[in-house]
């Protein structure tokens, strides 16, 4: 049987590197969003499903499609370790993309992570791969293996463009990409965004009820009063 009539493939798939992937590994993603502008987050419906819920890793881009999931089985074949899938199905929320088995198979191959527009199923078995798997949510239908599809190509997951070997992260709080073109400025800004963030922690628990930028302000500098 071939699919090479329904499947596209780039036939070289650009990587982040594994240190420009560890500078991001352990990073709040809120603290990733402000580094590179304060956004770059998916849509706010994309959340962790599984327990497992930290990860960074270079985007392995696979568009499926909507209600369909040729390209993801197909996309293992080109998985590497440290990738994470990232599976547009263009919003499609009716029928799962992926379910245990093909989240098992895919850590075997090494990817660290999924993240798709659509929805997943097989919630236990999902948690029991141990993988960090983002979703706009759970549906028990199943999909077609048909095609189209495409893998390694540039797409739009969760309103966000994402092309292999940009950097993806996501903790609780959701997903952000940083672009390839972008990474080593997002290392040093998030540095600054570190330490700014932890003078404002040093400033909470020492009670501190304003940022000191508006508390050492006058009021009548602050707010134009009216009676």
């Amino acid at each position: 049987m071939s699919f090479a009539s329904q499947l596209t493939a780039a036939r070289d798939i650009s990587r982040a590197s594994d240190q420009d992937i560890a500078a991001f590994r352990d990073m709040p993603v809120g603290n990733i969003v402000d580094a590179i502008g304060r956004v770059g987050a998916m849509d706010m419906a994309i959340k962790p499903i599984t327990k497992s819920r930290q990860f960074a890793g270079s985007a392995l881009t696979v568009d499926a499609g909507p209600r369909d999931n040729l390209a993801p089985w197909a996309a293992l074949r080109l998985a590497r370790p440290g990738d994470v899938m990232v599976i547009s199905t263009g919003g499609h929320t009716e029928a799962s993309v992926c379910g245990d088995l093909l989240i098992g198979m895919a850590k075997n191959a090494g990817v660290v992570a999924i993240v798709t527009d659509g929805v997943i199923r097989d919630i236990s078995g999902a948690d029991a791969v141990g993988i960090p798997v983002f979703a706009a949510g759970v549906s028990p239908n199943s999909p077609q293996k048909n095609g189209p599809g495409s893998v390694g190509l540039p797409l739009v997951s969760g309103g966000v463009a994402v092309k292999p070997g940009d950097i993806v992260c996501g903790d609780e709080d959701g997903v952000v990409v940083i672009p390839s073109g972008r990474i080593a400025g997002a290392k040093e800004a998030l540095a600054e965004v570190r330490k700014k963030e932890a003078g404002m922690e040093q400033a909470v628990a020492a009670g501190a009820t304003a940022p000191g930028w508006i508390a050492d302000l006058p009021l009548d500098q602050i707010f134009t009063f009216t009676d």
